[in-house]
């Protein structure tokens, strides 16, 4: 049994959350419509909606306020690679209560694929263990979107 620990041979965790609007101020999600606005108007980028494959995290608290948005993947022009992990640490070191996935599909079609439905459930089962709710997903076009909510599929 070593008792000797030196302190270099132990990396440092450090976590850090500073939001950046106040709780009376923050943009509030009732429904999918709510979402869409928002994830055009501060997250995709239209110049590049229809380029390549990108997936969003929207983080809401309790009351379905946003805490932030973040950027997962973005990938290629039919798929981009989705690490589960990812989203639920942000959510955790958040303190998020749910969350909203989104993604766009370059090509404008908004109808989910057999691998959105993938892990979409994928998604959902694990953040359920962490008890934080998949509020949605939305796939994301320039004139339209798609919503598993909306559709009854979460």
């Amino acid at each position: 049994m070593r008792t000797n620990i030196n302190i270099q041979q132990v990396s440092e965790v450090k976590i850090s959350y500073r939001p950046k609007v106040k709780a009376k101020d923050r943009y509030t999600i009732q429904c999918s419509e709510d979402a869409y606005k928002l994830l055009t108007k501060e997250a995709f980028d239209n110049d590049t909606l229809e380029y390549k494959e990108y997936f969003k995290l929207i983080l809401l608290n309790q009351a379905g306020q946003v805490l932030g948005i973040t950027s997962i993947s973005e990938g290629g022009m039919n798929s981009t690679i989705v690490d589960v992990r990812l989203i639920l640490q942000t959510a955790l070191l958040t303190h998020s209560s749910s969350i909203i996935i989104a993604h766009n599909h370059p090509a404008g079609a908004t109808h989910p694929s057999r691998q959105d439905d993938a892990i979409t459930h994928q998604i959902k089962e694990a953040a359920k263990l962490l008890d934080i709710k998949l509020h949605d997903h939305l796939i994301v076009s320039r004139a339209s979107y798609y919503s598993y909510a909306d559709e009854g599929k979460l």
